[in-house]
């Protein structure tokens, strides 16, 4: 019961080298009802976060080592870390450090000496979106959808799904971050969203085929949520087979055939001869019961636009 109880339990990492601190927030904390986790210094923090994927995080601006800023920079540069909300403390109350705990990623922040009872407030103000992102993650993982998360001004990866992340390292895109065009991209996408219009989906041809990103929408946080899916012939042609019943070969004829290829551009394609695709062709239309190619390619191509199609 204690595993489930871990799981389910709203988590808090604090983040201080002052151990008065840490006793205090954490008897605060604790009293609460919230699970609490702590760190003394800037990478040991950094490792319990990607570790135990907190709700909340109470983060010191001045540590020794590492400080605070640099302690959160890196944490909404991982895809791990990203999403999750970090409330700084702080007895830098000048403009310019507070515009510096912003900056790094922050999302709140309380001074020094602490207030417990003011502690508690920001953190569960913030505790609710967490939950949401959490959970909407967490549908998504369930799901094996290809997913990530944005934040709000698109500028960096805040989490994405496992599957999302698979097929990041298929392309040799699995660094924090994604590559300029896709941010770039990202920023169009929503700017023509906000224009009223439809944004186009985005690709990266690689040795695997061809990933291809689509806005879905803005999640509860303001996080942006893009689709991620990859397309091949292999996959759009596996697709047809699952779908119809075809022999490989019959796939392939039809997938070619959808790409508006004649029988002698797919003989030349698969290695054959026209008449001998023409026969699979016969084939294809009896399994499918339409008469013509462009009836066959109708009734096939919604399948490979919600599997994997690869643009032509």
């Amino acid at each position: 019961m204690a595993d489930v109880e871990w799981l389910r339990g709203d988590r808090v990492l604090i983040v201080d080298d002052i151990p008065d601190n840490l006793s205090l927030l954490h008897d605060a904390l604790d009293e609460a009802g919230y699970t609490v986790l702590v760190a003394t210094n800037g990478p040991s923090a950094l490792a319990r976060a990607v570790q135990a994927q907190p709700d909340v995080i109470l983060l010191d601006a001045v540590m020794p080592g590492m400080d605070g800023f640099e302690v959160a920079r890196k944490l909404k540069a991982h895809p791990e870390t990203g999403a999750i909300p970090i409330v700084f403390m702080t007895g830098l109350t000048e403009t310019e450090h507070v515009v510096a705990a912003f900056e790094a990623g922050g999302a709140d922040y309380v001074t020094k000496p602490i207030r417990p009872r003011e502690v508690l407030a920001r953190i569960a103000a913030h505790m609710q979106n967490a939950r949401l992102t959490r959970q909407a993650r967490d549908a998504l993982d369930t799901f094996g959808q290809a997913t990530l998360a944005m934040a709000p001004d698109g500028s960096r990866l805040a989490w994405q799904t496992p599957e999302a992340s698979r097929l990041l390292q298929l392309f040799d895109l699995a660094e924090p971050g994604l590559p300029p065009a896709v941010v770039n991209w990202l920023a169009g996408a929503l700017q023509a969203r906000r224009a009223g219009g439809e944004p186009l989906p985005f690709s990266l041809n690689g040795l695997q085929g061809r990933l291809v990103f689509q806005l879905a929408g803005q999640g509860r946080g303001g996080e942006w949520l893009v689709a991620v899916r990859m397309e091949s012939d292999a996959a759009a042609v596996e697709s047809l087979v699952q779908a119809f019943r075809l022999t490989q070969r019959e796939a392939e004829v039809l997938y070619w055939v959808i790409k508006g290829k004649t029988n002698r551009d797919i003989g030349d394609i698969l290695g054959t001869s026209p008449r001998t695709v023409h026969k699979h062709l016969e084939h294809v239309f009896g399994k499918l019961g339409v008469e013509t190619r462009t009836a066959a390619a109708a009734l096939a191509l919604p399948r490979l636009r919600g599997g994997g199609e690869a643009a032509g």
